[in-house]
């Protein structure tokens, strides 16, 4: 087997190593700020919201997605104390008209919540999650009940220190944990030769860990909307695992094992041709990483030869050579914009200087390899939330879109070659025609399925909406292969680009030896000039990718819980149709 650990670790600058290593901006600091809150006139709250439940604050807010496309101003919203008031707000905006928006962080980049263009005076009701649905208890030795609205850092933190945690989580701390359910939210996780999965735990979405859930649905004897709580072995709770934000869940009890200590060396001295080569290659390829350790992250700056390869490995005690981390977040260079990289990122979008995207990703390159051992963290250990926990709203804030292919464990080298080969090519194709769509990073993560196994509850439903549900004619696939480009926003040429490696995904995966999905957060269903809008996507090939009888049932279910479509939006109506 090929040796990916910290033994061969090696910095490896190739390009500019004389980067300074001097201040990192904290600009960015001003994105990361939670949602601009306005106190309401009360005069003009009663005017334009009559009858409004009255133990409920209301206030006008702005919204901002992760990256800033997405945005409105003055919306009214509310942050219900409890979940009782949750249903009292909806069932006003059902009397009234409106519709109903759960927000937590906004921490996405697809129009799930809100679209773009949505006017100040719509009938849209943003509803807080985070300030006040947060509640953290223990319902067993193996299961926590949760509050929608906490972060993932606070459920990760709370569990630690119970003894517990899960797997595999988003990288995102700020993420809170109704939005990582609506979407399938998923780290980086497979099982290492011979490791074998640890009661409590999954290596699937996180939606897999739910146990029950309570969500505000329609009561048809009741003529109103009532809290109820679903069962995992429930029909209807697998529409619900991962609803889109068509529905809205107030409280989950998951399903979590024992904690454990994890190793994370990370490793910029790989070539992209050598890890991401055909099979049967040899060398130090993905895949070899996969079957040592499991859990596996590569970021491949645009431009560059040498990805920043993350390996994470189950150490139960600190290995001689690792930093004991205590607090996550362990990689400041990327978390807080360099200046050389801010100057640059500076000059494409003020300048139009679109040019400069090889530039800035050896810039970016650069500033990590030098990073990993400027900070000592190319070799770190810890409980696992200190080593999954890596992204801080203050980083660099990019598009990205999003995939997953599922196919089998075998296969994994194979996907990834062809899909790196494909971007490289028309990567240097754009180029040599002075076009520039990519200046981020392509990202490739893998992790198992949904095995509503893992739950250890007879009857246990898989999430209907998953991109991770396990395929009705392939079940020998057990595995998937995630796939993201990150560019910056308004980046010219981006969206035809990314519409040809979404073709080429659909076209090449198509459910013969593998089968493309989209990562529902992030971009997809590309024409030339934007996301989420080719007509043939979003109604064809992303309904066919989840099976058109799991689709019908997904989107039957959240019909009948919410006739009304008070949790809805146009993107939505459209899509779930």
């Amino acid at each position: 087997m090929t040796d990916c650990s910290a033994s061969n670790f090696s910095s490896g600058p190739s390009e500019n190593t004389s980067l300074s290593r001097r201040g990192f901006l904290v600009g960015a600091a001003a994105l990361a700020a939670g949602p601009v809150l306005i106190a309401a006139d009360p005069a003009v709250a009663a005017q334009e919201l009559p009858d409004f439940p009255a133990d409920v604050s209301l206030y006008r807010s702005a919204y901002r997605n992760w990256v800033g496309e997405i945005t409105a101003d003055g919306l009214w919203a509310c942050a219900p104390a409890a979940a009782y008031q949750v249903a009292e707000v909806v069932n006003w905006a059902w009397r009234h008209g409106w519709r109903v928006r759960a927000r937590g962080s906004a921490h996405g980049w697809s129009p799930l919540t809100i679209t773009e263009g949505t006017a100040s005076d719509a009938s849209v009701l943003l509803v807080d999650t985070a300030r006040h649905l947060t509640g953290l208890s223990l319902d067993s030795a193996s299961a926590v009940r949760a509050g929608t609205g906490v972060t993932m850092e606070a459920l990760l933190a709370y569990l630690e220190g119970h003894g517990l945690g899960v797997t595999a989580a988003p990288a995102p701390g700020d993420l809170t944990l109704g939005g990582a359910l609506a979407i399938d939210a998923h780290g980086t996780a497979v099982p290492a030769q011979g490791e074998q999965r640890v009661p409590g735990h999954t290596y699937g979405s996180l939606s897999n860990l739910v146990l029950s859930l309570t969500a505000v649905v329609w009561d048809e004897s009741a003529g109103a909307y009532v809290l109820r709580t679903y069962d995992r072995d429930e029909a209807d709770c697998a529409a619900l695992l991962t609803h889109l934000g068509r529905a809205l869940v107030t409280e989950v009890v998951l399903r979590v094992g024992a904690n454990v200590n994890l190793r994370c060396v990370s490793r910029t001295d790989i070539p992209a041709a050598e890890l991401f080569a055909a099979p049967g290659s040899g060398g130090r390829t993905l895949a070899s990483c996969l079957d040592a350790s499991g859990r596996v992250e590569a970021i491949w700056f645009a431009f560059t030869e040498r990805p920043w390869l993350k390996v994470w490995s189950v150490a139960p005690t600190r290995p001689l050579t690792s930093r004991h981390v205590t607090s996550p977040y362990n990689y400041p260079f990327s978390d807080n914009v360099p200046t050389v990289v801010a100057d640059l990122v500076g000059r494409m979008t003020s300048d139009a200087a679109w040019y400069l995207a090889p530039v800035l990703g050896n810039a970016q390159y650069d500033v990590a390899a030098l990073g990993l051992v400027a900070t000592l963290s190319a070799d770190i250990w810890g409980p696992s939330k200190n080593t999954l926990l890596y992204i801080k709203p203050t980083t660099l804030r990019v598009a990205a879109n999003g995939y997953a292919v599922l196919t089998t464990r075998a296969q994994v080298q194979q996907v990834v070659a062809e899909f790196t080969s494909f971007y490289r090519e028309r990567l240097a194709a754009y180029a040599a025609l002075g076009r520039f769509p990519v200046n981020g990073s392509v990202e490739i993560r893998v992790t198992g399925l949904d095995d509503p196994a893992d739950a250890e509850l007879d009857g246990a439903r898989a999430p209907l909406l998953s991109a991770l549900r396990q395929s009705d004619t392939h079940p020998e696939w057990d595995t998937a292969v995630w796939l993201d480009v990150l560019t910056l926003p308004g980046t010219p040429y981006a969206e035809a680009f990314l519409r040809e490696l979404e073709q080429f995904l659909l076209r090449t995966f198509d459910g013969e030896h593998a089968l493309t999905r989209v990562e529902w957060s992030k971009g997809w269903a590309y024409t030339e000039e934007a996301a989420w809008s080719d007509e043939e996507v979003l109604g064809t090939a992303v309904p066919a990718s989840l099976g058109e009888a799991a689709w019908g049932q997904a989107a039957g279910t959240l019909d009948r819980l919410d006739p009304h479509r008070v949790f809805g939006n146009g993107f939505l109506d459209r899509l779930l149709h």
